[in-house]
């Protein structure tokens, strides 16, 4: 336990460093909440709430909430539908601040799979982006793939795991259709049954700029359904 906890500290000071040494758009912090729900067999509410910034978390960048439901139709095989509320800080060429808000429901299908004892998973994404100041709407597409790599041996307790993921992002209707594409690799540090933090490194290339988080997440896990009793 006690070295679990320095690793844990390790880990959030070199992040800390990190941001410390940033400039803007080019070194920003991310702490992000997530908890997932088991609402029956087939279902699960997914939650997150995030918070971006161009500092260490003072000098806001972005903040969002969003949420969305699961439905297994097959083995490893989740459409979804959910919904995600954001405001938008940016820095105009006059050195102020603009702010702007974003409604954007979205739809999902998530495949899963292992190789090994690496689990992997694929999400496709349709963003429908109602964004204001000024009003603007744009349908994106986004292609995730993630790694999660358990480091423990098998049959033992997971304590620690890698993670990789990358994520292209498309415009549907634009003159330059490219958006974004995000890189991030981390580890994940398990702290409860049901519970861990992750510390990662992301890099997020736009056209003409690049911009890199040190990311902090929390995460956990609760099942929501109803117990069978039996009489």
């Amino acid at each position: 336990m006690k070295i679990k906890f320095r690793l844990i500290i390790i880990l959030l000071l070199g992040i800390i460093r990190f941001a410390n040494a940033q400039s803007r758009d080019n070194y920003n912090m991310w702490f992000q909440y997530l908890m997932s729900a088991k609402l029956t067999d087939k279902s699960t509410l997914t939650a997150l709430s995030q918070y971006r910034s161009f500092d260490l978390a003072y000098d806001t960048r972005l903040f969002l909430v969003s949420a969305y439901v699961d439905y297994e139709i097959a083995n490893e095989v989740k459409p979804a539908a959910g919904f995600m509320f954001l405001v938008l800080d940016s820095y105009k060429t006059d050195n102020s601040k603009k702010e702007r808000y974003e409604k954007r429901p979205f739809q999902q299908l998530t495949l899963g799979g292992n190789i090994g004892r690496t689990s992997v998973s694929h999400r496709f994404r349709v963003e429908e982006r109602f964004i204001s100041n000024p009003n603007e709407f744009i349908v994106r597409l986004r292609y995730l793939i993630s790694l999660r790599i358990p480091f423990n041996r098998k049959g033992e307790n997971e304590k620690l795991y890698g993670i990789l993921k990358n994520e292209l992002r498309m415009n549907v209707v634009k003159e330059d259709p490219f958006d974004s594409n995000r890189l991030t690799a981390g580890l994940g540090i398990k702290v409860g049954k049901n519970s861990a933090i992750e510390v990662a490194f992301i890099n997020q290339m736009e056209t003409g700029s690049t911009s890199n988080y040190g990311y902090i997440g929390y995460r956990n896990s609760f099942d929501w359904r109803k117990k069978n009793k039996n009489k």
